[in-house]
């Protein structure tokens, strides 16, 4: 199987029309990944899932399993199911902030009020680099935040937290929150002059071709999942609606497995963004000389077999999902679910083990 994989990547580097009617028809290898994704819907662990992984720049397996909507028996596809991203929004607007580092537009050694004058002085200064570390000491959610339904905008979204006090002294301690990252937005807006999904979509998403990645602003979208948590066991209920438009860089974009395995593959490419901003970008902040495993809206850490990857974890209401970059293989990898949290990441890493063993890359 492995040979035959390899056989196929040669003749998709010859033959690039291939790859189009090779992501049509992906089966011919990952036996073990497509195994372990129809258990977890058969189980009812997730109520769809959506995989693709991109090898050197060409999608070699991308499949669907399950259902985006589990009443209307719509079928998971992962060129066109909208899922719920969560955090891994993140990653997307960190591409977007170091593209306006590389235009010298913003600073990330500048302290927030250079870009935010209004914003209340604290105890302590802290640096666009600390927020995007989560190093700076803004507060995560507080009681039902999370489950915000109203349409904020993204200066309406900071004042959510705008006058608390910093948890502790930037630079000491490392607190993972979102908020930090809804300031982010609010600094790259007003250094810009421009309102930041107009932002993103003019520095991200057009340039590399998402065309299936989408602000979430409760629309109408065509073969967008309908989002689900687990009730009790083997059931899933809908969940409530939320609006996420305030933290579109926190964790606020719906998108394709596809589309974000695209973007994996445009930043391994190294021709969006100069290689020596990004890579401040995907290097690990320190606290007392010791890794957060964390850099400027990107995990940077190892998978459980030990690989080096750079990505995030992103979980939202009604979404989950995994998007690894690994950087020494060349590889891309994405799972979406429309789903919260299914606490199904042993299969989830497993099914990464196997996509690398295909790939004989281990």
């Amino acid at each position: 199987m492995k040979d035959q994989i390899k056989i196929t990547l040669v003749i998709m580097l010859i033959f690039p029309s291939f790859n189009s009617l090779f992501a049509q028809d992906n089966n011919l290898g990952f036996k073990k990944v497509s195994r372990i994704a129809k258990r977890l819907v058969r189980k009812k662990k997730v109520p769809g899932i959506a995989i693709s992984v991109i090898k050197d720049g060409l999608m070699i397996y991308s499949e669907g399993f399950g259902y985006s909507d589990i009443e209307g028996k719509k079928e998971v596809k992962p060129d066109s199911t909208i899922f719920r991203i969560g955090s891994i929004s993140k990653p997307i607007a960190a591409v977007g902030l170091a593209k306006m580092v590389d235009a010298k537009t913003i600073s990330l050694d500048s302290f927030i009020s250079t870009y935010i004058p209004y914003f209340p002085q604290k105890k302590y200064d802290f640096t666009i680099k600390q927020l995007g570390g989560h190093l700076a000491g803004i507060r995560n959610y507080k009681g039902n935040e999370f489950m915000n339904n109203k349409p904020l905008s993204v200066e309406e979204g900071v004042d959510i937290f705008i006058n608390d006090s910093l948890l502790f002294e930037p630079g000491k301690d490392y607190l993972y929150t979102s908020y930090s990252w809804n300031l982010i937005a609010l600094a790259m807006q007003e250094a810009a002059k421009d309102d930041f999904e107009t932002l993103i979509n003019d520095k991200v998403l057009s340039p590399i071709g998402m065309n299936n990645t989408y602000p979430d602003k409760n629309q109408s979208i065509s073969h967008k999942a309908k989002f689900y948590k687990k009730k009790r066991f083997r059931v899933f209920k809908e969940t409530k609606t939320v609006n996420n438009y305030y933290k579109l860089a926190s964790g606020g974009y719906l998108s394709t497995s596809e589309d974000i395995a695209i973007f994996g593959s445009a930043l391994l490419k190294g021709n969006i963004i100069s290689p020596n901003v990004f890579d401040e970008f995907i290097t690990s902040q320190y606290i007392n000389d010791k890794k957060t495993y964390y850099g400027i809206g990107f995990q940077t850490s190892f998978d459980s077999d030990g690989r080096a990857y750079y990505g995030h974890i992103g979980n939202g209401l009604g979404g989950y999902g995994i998007f690894y970059v690994y950087p020494k293989e060349k590889v891309v990898c994405v799972i979406l679910t429309n789903c919260s949290d299914p606490n199904q990441d042993r299969k989830l890493n497993k099914i990464i083990s196997h996509i690398f063993s295909e790939l004989d890359l281990d």
